[in-house]
């Protein structure tokens, strides 16, 4: 009888430790890091190297637990935009939680870039989240879209992070000006002629 208890402890143990090292992985990125190394991790996770490599048999594995958290906690945070409220509150809705997720998303997505042609796990990542807001769009404006691939595609384009990336970095847009960036060309979009 004593064996299962002792076998779901080591469950939950070796749950928690990899666990920690996710977290210490992301929080790394979080602070700047954007390609921790194994050593750093591990020491940061409060675990040994052989620990780490245990719970991951590559960085691979543990970049594709990493991106599968930073997912699971944007589906977290997201929140569904009713289809039938009036245009311009949709509009302003999506573009607000955009903004929010994107900048929740940020270092991961810095990091992500770094790696991503290099990783598989990762460009299946990034597909995920393009599918997420593609979802995100035909679910807030199922009647402007409609059938429309060629909107869809111009809408999701302008709502990823490589748009938000540009406007944050590149062209150094606080929050509220890239807000307002996007909330212009979803506006454009939808806005009938």
């Amino acid at each position: 009888m004593t064996t299962p208890q002792r076998v779901d402890g080591r469950t939950a143990r070796s749950e928690r430790t990899r666990n920690a090292i996710v977290d210490a992985h992301l929080r790394l990125i979080a602070e700047g890091d954007l390609r921790p190394t194994a050593d750093r991790i591990a020491k940061l996770a409060g675990v040994s190297l052989r620990a780490l490599w245990s719970h991951f048999a590559d960085m691979e594995a543990l970049m594709a637990a990493s991106g599968q958290r930073v997912l699971e906690q944007r589906d977290a945070s997201y929140r569904p935009i009713g289809p039938d409220r009036p245009l311009d509150e949709r509009i302003a809705s999506f573009c607000d939680q955009r903004a929010r997720l994107l900048e929740e998303i940020g270092p991961a997505a810095r990091a992500s870039a770094l790696k991503e042609p290099f990783s598989s796990a990762l460009q299946r990542y990034r597909r995920l989240h393009v599918a997420r807001v593609r979802d995100e769009l035909t679910s807030t404006f199922p009647d402007e879209i409609g059938a429309d691939e060629t909107l869809l595609n111009a809408l999701t384009a302008i709502s990823l992070w490589p748009t938000w990336s540009t406007w944050r970095e590149a062209m150094d847009l606080p929050v509220e000006a890239a807000r307002a960036a996007l909330a212009r060309g979803v506006n454009a979009l939808l806005s009938p002629e």
